[in-house]
């Protein structure tokens, strides 16, 4: 065998032995499993070991890794807090990358390096690569306002600093002319353009038509992840930005728990980013620390500026905007990582002579530190952080356990779905209960088991392609409606989610005497749906009043769930208010959370409704009617039937939402200090 290793076969197989046993070493020593591939590339690589080369194919893999955190860093935004906080990440990313800079330009002149060598030394100081991202989203803690305003500071930071770099490397050559200036500035614009307005029209238009084909929409995204890298080269930007609008411009299609965005997770954290990391390892040359006392100056002065002026950029932004410590720590640990950028900006330099073989050094000197540094910040306080809003969340209620009835296998998937979007919205850790009634004898019940148990299965495979937890309950009862019942009581479920087709309404029913019979015995808050496109196509919300709705025990509650399902579909709603005061509407949706804007209207008639709303709506609307049961406040003779009109008039994406009828306290107890009182 000969070092450095060169078959294919023993280099990724080296490799993963790495990815298995270092994360376990470092856990036993408590130091942040991340760190476990920079440490074993300084040990096994070119200026350690020697037994892997930092060659082609762990450059290629690399790269991917990289690619791959900025891209999920883009498809966990949370847009509507970066909507909200815009302003936040606009003056984050302006300070994180003028301070740098600043700072950079000074040290680079003191050390005699001209001008547009130390506006390059500046420039590699100020960009940072998330590494510490992957930590702060397995934490579950990625919404976090802090985290926001780091995440889309880091577009503004990397982008300004790419197109430094495409400046100083024109003006190295003497192109600064206006066809320079004009190319650079069009081919941004367009490229942006192109990006984040075209590849959402061309996501949407492909997820209507892929049928939950995994491996087809898997493909389709890595597509858009590298056409989009690919595109970033030919207009003078890195891969990484490119990689970053891509996530974006797919934000709102993969919705953080669904099956797709597991893989996507899945792939890079086990596979690609552990080579990045493993890449960045092999970079670092211990033996420069040796070299002279100026040497150590150089380093030292350099480490000072890149992880000051980054500490510095958070804590003006804390201070600005009353951010805890714990969360300022975060936004340190996110944004001093040097790697991907800071190392290209570098090689860029070395490459036209701006900078020497010292400074390469002492850049991967800071490139080691701070990837060491960043993610254990992150994780360190990313656990404080998640402990305490776990903390916070805690109560006495009931937990929330949301029950799924499987009667009809093409819909399951799409209920599942819509499963995993209300455990995220309701923040519960409890499973999801898909249930399947078999309607006989207990003596000739076999069959109907054995068939139940099929779909179950089913069930629980496209769930675990999610990584949620599933509970699947058989039950033999002579009536279906009655089957649910009792699995609703036994298992203490507080929601269901049903799926309705038109089909089996004979007379007065409403949905059939299936689900009219549970509903009439039930308190819990109930959806049936109907849907036949993905709810991650969904554009619009379209919420339906009914007078006197707002009276309803559940009102504030049912109304925060619908929020909470357009804030995960990144939907805008529009509430249309039924014969009632549209004020009250507007006060009460103020005072509930999340913090997602309803633009009401009142309606003067039910035919409005229907001539008015339902007769234009588009196949990327979702309407939720906020509907009541029998004897109840709020009920009406018109609500029994407006499920059957939705299917006479076409309304190809519908829930109809029955709020609970007991006191939200009783049945949402980790909700009550977001949810106000009734609104008299």
């Amino acid at each position: 065998m000969h070092f450095p290793l060169e078959e294919p076969v023993l280099i990724f197989g080296f490799a993963v032995l790495i990815f298995l046993i270092f994360p376990i070493i470092l856990g036993k020593l408590k130091v942040p499993p991340i760190i476990g591939p920079i440490i074993a590339g300084i040990i096994v690589g070119p200026n350690g070991l020697e037994i892997l080369a930092r060659d082609s194919t762990i450059e290629l893999l690399g790269t991917v890794g990289l690619l791959f955190i900025m891209f999920i860093a883009g498809l966990e935004l949370d847009l509507d807090g970066f909507k909200k906080y815009r302003n936040r990440s606009i003056l984050f990313g302006l300070l994180t990358f003028s301070i740098p800079l600043a700072l950079g330009i000074l040290l680079g002149l003191w050390l005699d390096l001209g001008i547009l060598s130390s506006i390059l030394f500046g420039t590699i100081f100020s960009s940072h690569t998330l590494l510490g991202y992957p930590a702060i989203s397995q934490l579950g803690i990625a919404k976090n306002k802090a985290v926001t305003t780091v995440v889309g500071g880091t577009l503004i930071t990397d982008s300004l600093a790419m197109l430094f770099l495409a400046v100083i490397t024109g003006a190295a050559e003497g192109n600064l002319s206006f066809g320079f200036w004009a190319f650079l500035i069009i081919s941004v614009t367009v490229f942006t353009l192109v990006i984040l307005l075209l590849t959402p029209y061309i996501s949407k238009w492909f997820f209507k038509r892929s049928n939950n084909n995994g491996t087809l929409e898997f493909n389709f995204v890595l597509t858009v992840l590298f056409v989009a890298g690919a595109i970033s080269l030919f207009v003078g930007l890195e891969p990484i930005i490119g990689a970053f609008l891509a996530g974006l411009a797919l934000n709102r299609y993969i919705y953080e728990h669904g099956p797709l965005m597991n893989r996507i997770r899945f792939t890079a954290n086990a596979l690609f980013i552990p080579f990045f990391l493993l890449s960045v390892g092999m970079l670092m040359d211990l033996r420069v620390l040796m070299t002279s006392p100026q040497t150590l100056l150089v380093i030292l002065l350099i480490s000072i500026v890149a992880i000051g002026s980054k500490l510095l950029a958070s804590w003006l932004t804390c201070k600005i905007y009353g951010y805890s410590r714990i969360e300022g720590n975060i936004m340190f640990g996110l944004s001093t990582t040097h790697a991907a950028a800071t190392l290209a900006i570098t090689l860029v330099g070395y490459r036209f002579g701006l900078i020497d073989q010292e400074i390469i050094n002492a850049v991967i000197i800071i490139i080691l530190v701070t990837c060491i540094m960043g993610p254990y910040l992150c994780e360190k306080y990313g656990k404080k952080l998640a402990l305490s809003r776990n903390n916070a969340a805690k109560d006495e209620a009931l937990p929330e356990r949301i029950l799924i009835p499987l009667r009809k296998p093409h819909i399951m998937e799409s209920l599942l779905d819509l499963g995993f979007i209300l455990k995220k919205v309701q923040n519960t850790e409890e499973p999801l209960y898909p249930l399947t009634i078999v309607e006989e004898d207990l003596k000739q019940a076999n069959p109907g088991v054995i068939e139940a148990e099929k779909m179950l299965k089913h069930s629980i495979s496209y769930a675990a392609g999610a990584e949620v937890s599933v509970k699947p309950i058989t039950r033999v009862d002579r009536h279906i409606g009655m089957g649910i019942e009792r699995a609703i009581t036994e298992e203490g479920i507080t929601t269901v989610i049903a799926g309705w087709d038109g089909t089996g309404v004979d007379g007065p029913k409403v949905f059939g005497k299936v689900l009219d019979n549970f509903l009439e015995h039930t308190n819990q808050r109930s959806l049936i749906t109907s849907t036949k496109q993905p709810l991650n196509t969904m554009d619009r919300v379209i919420l339906v009043l009914p007078n006197n709705v707002i009276f309803k025990p559940g009102f504030n509650d049912a109304l925060a769930i619908v929020k909470g399902i357009a804030s995960k579909l990144s939907a805008k709603v529009k509430g249309l208010v039924m014969l009632d005061d549209v004020d009250m509407y507007e006060t009460a949706s103020k005072n509930v959370q999340p913090n997602v804007k309803i633009d009401f209207q009142s309606l003067d008639s039910w035919d409005a409704l229907y001539e008015q709303q339902l007769s234009h709506l588009k196949s990327t609307d979702l309407v939720i009617l906020l509907s009541a049961r029998r004897a109840t406040v709020a009920w009406n003779p018109v609500l029994e039937t407006l499920p059957k009109k939705f299917i006479s008039m076409n309304v190809q994406n519908f829930i109809v939402f029955y709020p609970t009828e007991v006191k939200e306290t009783d049945i949402r107890g980790s909700r009550k200090d977001v949810i106000p009182k009734e609104t008299s």
